[in-house]
C-alpha cells in the first residue's frame, strides 16, 4: 500500500551520506535545520534494532509563515521533513510528505507551496553518485 501525499526516491547514497548531502544542501540553500531525529538510535537505546531511520526538520520561516498566517494548524505540518531509511536490502531511500496534498488538506493553495515543493523535488532529484 502507498500511503496518500507521501513521495519515496532512492538515494545512490548510504542513509548517513545521504544526510551529510541533504545538510549541505538545505545549508547552502539558507534553510534552517531545527532537528535530527536518529529513530534507530532511539530503538537501540531501548534494546531494539531498527535500520538507519533518520528525520530531519528543516525550513525557513519566511516561506512557512504567511502559509501559517492563513490556517495555525498547518503548524502540524511544518517545518518541512524528510526521512531517510534503509530497508531490509540495505537500500537507501529518502521519503516527504507533498506540500500540495498537506495544504490540501486545510484548503489553502499558494506559491509558497511550490517553493517547498521545489525544494523537496530538488533533495530527491539529487545525491550525487558515491566515487
Amino acid at each position: 500500500m502507498k500511503p496518500e501525499g507521501l513521495i519515496t526516491v532512492d538515494s545512490p547514497l548510504d542513509a548517513a551520506a545521504t544526510l551529510e548531502w541533504i545538510e549541505a544542501v538545505l545549508g547552502a540553500k539558507g534553510a534552517t535545520i531545527y532537528a535530527r531525529i536518529d529513530h534507530a538510535a532511539g530503538a537501540s537505546a531501548a534494546g531494539m534494532t531498527l535500520p538507519p531511520t533518520t528525520v530531519l526538520i528543516f525550513g525557513n520561516p519566511v516561506t512557512g509563515t504567511p502559509l501559517m498566517q492563513k490556517d495555525q494548524r498547518l503548524g502540524l505540518d511544518l517545518p518541512l521533513r524528510i526521512l531517510v531509511w534503509t530497508d531490509e536490502a540495505g537500500k537507501t531511500h529518502m521519503t516527504y510528505n507533498d506540500p500540495f496534498w498537506f495544504a490540501g488538506r486545510y484548503g489553502i493553495f499558494a506559491p509558497q507551496l511550490g517553493a517547498m515543493r521545489g525544494m523537496l523535488d530538488a533533495l530527491a532529484d539529487g545525491p550525487p553518485h558515491s566515487a
